[in-house]
């Protein structure tokens, strides 16, 4: 999730040459560490008026089994949205629990999106995941790969053209004029049974100038409470060559025979 900017500065010393030699590698350290950067300067500072028309995300579903969870932003108007985005976190986020620093691990932002901490020892990944991310958000067709290295990154099975340098947040990469909709859509497989909470939160930046805002001045969020069912959707191929999925256990047709992978263990649902 964006972070508010941090404001560096440091003064060079004039009195001697050797001096501001010192200084000035001393400015050129301090504005690393504090991650200076063009972006954050340019973005406006103020309240954007933002609606979310659209989220949905089944509250049932199997391993194995392909869903999509979507998120709309629409811009009312009368203001342009410099960089409507979408942070994915677990149980809650912290643009509503004032804790983007302070989260315990496994919530928030302190995993991956869609996942859960990981409890094993001896494992340097924190997270384990229990939604696949088959394909991200990307507002370019995967198309002309030669040619956009947005449709190369999404072909290529990237995070999609959406991603951004933010903790577990996608962005739609330009802004939002009044009147326009941005479509976030993630094509996700489940693979871990248990219940779990999926929070969403919506920013007007990546860099904490432009703040999101409901018509009634509220942070735009929400949560998907989700159980996945440890019998795998089943699937099979009828006659003419399909993959044709149910939603149930029951036998396939023609006397053909489902497929059953194997169910995955998993730790940390809610």
């Amino acid at each position: 999730m964006a972070r508010e900017p941090v404001v560096c500065s440091a003064a060079l010393s004039r009195r001697r040459v050797s001096s501001a030699v010192v200084a000035g590698l001393a400015t050129a350290l301090l504005l690393g560490a504090c991650g200076g950067s063009p972006e954050s300067a340019s973005e406006p500072a103020g309240r954007f008026t933002v609606e979310v028309p659209t989220t949905s995300f089944p509250s049932a579903q199997r391993i194995t089994q392909q869903t999509h969870m979507v998120i709309t932003v629409r811009n009312p108007g009368p203001r342009t949205v410099p960089d409507p985005a979408v942070t994915i976190c677990n149980i809650s986020c912290g643009a509503i629990t004032g804790k983007w620093h302070q989260a315990p691990i496994g919530e928030g932002t302190s995993v991956l999106p869609f996942a859960v901490e990981n409890h094993q020892p001896y494992e340097a990944n924190r997270s384990k995941q229990v939604w696949i991310v088959d394909r991200a958000p990307n507002p370019t067709p995967c198309v002309l790969a030669s040619r956009d290295n947005k449709g190369y990154n999404c072909a290529s099975g990237g995070p999609g053209g959406n991603v951004s340098v933010a903790s577990n947040t996608w962005a739609l990469g330009h802004p939002l004029k009044p009147g326009g909709t941005a479509r976030f859509d993630w094509a996700v497989t489940a693979v871990c049974p248990g219940r779990y909470t999926v929070a969403w939160v919506v920013a007007a930046g990546l860099f904490g100038g432009p703040k999101a805002v409901l018509s009634n001045g509220s942070v735009p969020h929400g949560t998907f409470t989700v159980t996945i069912t440890a019998a795998p959707q089943q699937a099979y191929v009828d006659n003419s060559g399909r993959i044709v999925a149910s939603s149930g256990p029951e036998p396939a047709p023609n006397g053909q025979n489902p497929t059953s992978p194997t169910t995955l263990a998993c730790e940390g649902a809610g």
